[in-house]
């Protein structure tokens, strides 16, 4: 059966249920506001089971079309993972730094006082030290790239996080004692990585066994097509009912904090995007690559801030900024990944893979 190869309806008009979603979670947040204290107790080393429920929604889909052999391939694109990894490690923490430092401390001096700003620039460093483990997947979903890589080069930021997120920190922000919730960071990877992996591992092997591959990439996996969608934008509205009173009561500096942030997003991207295609990696695998390298590990930042700094922090501000702007610029260049695919060369998938959850059946 051939591949239609326009976007479903949620994916193209994904932007507006982002920005209606993140409306009603504001919303909900201040009109109801014993909604976010209910699902504030169900927290543990500040990660809300809730919304690592909802990312299984949103990561599940992807895990579960991952054919497992693929993976020792998937290692060898040695490539795209050691572009990926020096973007992550060796450059994105320090352009963040100098893009938060440059804009909050001096451009935007006149606006910001400069205990504020150092705060800002604090959350931004919290921000950009921490690549992102959850959502990237549903980014390299929608630019239909290589689910296999995509796990590969998680993982590798998953190990490295754990090792050199605090240090980087140290540096950047001049402490010698700082505290990094290690608890935060051990448990996400597990919510988010870790047990949705086994939970698609185990039920595909079950289904393909028990019903045929035929039935499971026909039948199982286009009933799973919007889930992904439906996952993001439920995740909205629970985040940002807890965020809405620190939005409202801080317009002018939340703008000028989504300046920086927003540069450095499209910096690295463009910088990690334009080497893949100079060292001819394939689109499937340099959409991802791009991707991962721009995206942050935001529910990490923001209790970094919270921990370190306090809850009413201009860290922790900076912090939440990260997750306003990351979904809308994330979707921005998913399109530019989507619209450049003939600059790369063609993907050619090796062994028997199923069709995407997103492949619309004619």
């Amino acid at each position: 059966m051939a591949q239609a190869k326009g976007l479903g309806f949620f994916e193209r008009y994904l932007t507006i249920w982002v920005a209606l979603c993140i409306a009603a979670g504001v919303a909900l947040g201040q009109l109801v506001p014993a909604f976010p204290d209910l699902l504030s107790r169900f927290e543990y080393s500040q990660v809300s089971i809730p919304v690592a429920l909802l990312i299984w929604l949103m990561i599940y889909p992807m895990m579960v079309q991952i054919d497992f052999s693929s993976i020792v391939a998937a290692g060898r694109e040695k490539k795209a993972i050691g572009l990926a990894s020096a973007v992550n490690w060796l450059i994105k923490p320090f352009t963040m730094f100098l893009f938060a430092s440059l804009f909050l401390r001096v451009i935007f001096a006149p606006w910001i006082p400069a205990d504020l700003a150092s705060e800002y620039v604090a959350g931004a460093i919290l921000l950009g030290a921490a690549p992102c483990t959850a959502m990237v997947f549903v980014w390299s979903y929608l630019t239909k790239g290589n689910p296999a890589y995509t796990l590969v080069q998680v993982a590798i930021d998953d190990i490295v996080l754990l090792f050199l997120y605090a240090p980087i920190v140290m540096f950047l922000l001049g402490l010698s004692d700082i505290l990094v919730p290690y608890d935060t960071i051990i448990l996400s990877v597990v919510l988010y990585v870790l047990i949705p992996l086994v939970a698609g591992y185990t039920s595909r092997r079950y289904l393909i066994q028990r019903k045929g591959m035929d039935w499971f990439e026909g039948v199982f996996l286009s009933k799973l097509k919007n889930l992904t969608i439906m996952g993001l934008l439920l995740t909205l509205v629970i985040l940002f009912s807890f965020q809405g009173e620190v939005i409202l009561s801080n317009p002018l500096h939340i703008l000028l904090i989504a300046v920086p942030l927003i540069i450095q997003t499209f910096f690295v991207f463009t910088l990690s995007y334009t080497t893949a295609r100079f060292l001819k990696i394939r689109h499937e695998v340099a959409g991802p690559a791009g991707l991962i390298s721009s995206s942050n590990f935001f529910e990490l930042a923001v209790a970094a801030a919270i921990s370190l700094f306090g809850l009413t922090s201009g860290a922790a501000l900076a912090a939440v900024v990260g997750v306003l702007v990351e979904v809308p610029v994330m979707l921005m260049l998913v399109k530019i990944v989507n619209r450049t695919k003939g600059y790369f060369p063609s993907s050619v998938r090796e062994g028997r893979h199923p069709k995407p959850v997103y492949a619309e059946e004619k």
